[in-house]
């Protein structure tokens, strides 16, 4: 089994792989890993699976090397990175890639593997992310918003009278109380922001038929009147990290074959002689 880590701003999303697709998945609070109490749940999801390996990407450099000790600690695991310099599965075309979100290259390595290129994943974080892989297979950039809790949050730190509000489904385009006003603004209004962005990014593309995937938080409920988004992954990122180490494991067992094969061939070539 494959241990895996998305460490985000707010939540560490924690899953367990095989060979073929993450199978477990489970929440942790990233400030858990600060605090010392990341332990105890981490080692109650594992559940005693016998772990030959671990991968990570991180937007929280300060917790990255906790998470890698953690790791090593209990389970005697080197933990993979994914960064520009580790990436498989997709290439970059950008101008600084060591700026890229981890986060963001693991969803375009899992998006191009389902989806194939061109393909773009929308990412209802902290901040709502969408992350491009053009028709060469390369990660070409995207777009940051705010995202929708951070939208709603800040009307509610910055006036007297609007309440924190609790994101949800709404019918009505017309609220009858603050609530349902802020909702109708939030969801409603939300999906307006995420379909403009998609129509330019379809533009930018050249291509009408871009599939769309859809993960993190929100996403089931922004995409359910979306038909701009043609799927939702809620373990995109976890794929794309298990992936990258896949692909790390087949090169490592590649290389381990030619070198074999090469000293087979030198002690041939030896006795030959």
């Amino acid at each position: 089994m494959i241990l895996l880590f998305d460490i985000g701003n707010t939540h560490t999303h924690l899953g367990l792989a095989n060979s073929g697709r993450v199978i477990k998945q489970a929440d942790v609070p990233t400030a858990a890993w600060l605090n010392g109490t990341a332990e105890k749940p981490l080692v109650k999801f594992t559940g005693g699976a016998r772990l030959e390996g671990a991968a990570l990407c991180s937007v929280v450099p300060r917790v990255t090397p906790l998470v890698g000790r953690m790791a090593r600690r209990l389970w005697h695991l080197p933990c993979l990175e994914l960064t520009p310099r580790t990436l498989r599965g997709v290439g970059i075309d950008y101008p600084q890639p060591k700026t890229i979100g981890p986060d963001r290259l693991a969803n375009a390595v899992a998006a191009r593997h389902r989806f194939g290129a061109p393909s773009l994943v929308v990412d209802f974080g902290t901040a709502v992310t969408f992350d491009v892989v053009d028709r060469a297979g390369n990660y070409v950039g995207g777009i940051i918003a705010p995202g929708l809790t951070v939208m709603t949050d800040y009307l509610h730190e910055k006036t007297a009278l609007l309440p924190r509000i609790r994101i949800r489904e709404v019918r009505s385009p017309i609220g009858k109380s603050t609530e349902q006003a802020m909702l109708v603004g939030a969801v409603h209004g939300y999906r307006g922001l995420i379909r403009e962005l998609i129509m330019e990014l379809k533009r930018a593309l050249k291509s009408h038929r871009l599939p769309v995937v859809a993960t993190g938080g929100y996403a089931q409920l922004i995409a359910s009147k979306l038909p701009e988004i043609t799927a939702v992954d809620p373990l995109l990122t976890l794929e794309g990290l298990r992936l990258v180490w896949q692909a790390h494991q087949d090169a490592s067992v590649q290389h381990r074959g030619s070198k074999s094969v090469e000293t087979l061939r030198r002690l041939r070539h030896s006795a030959a002689a």
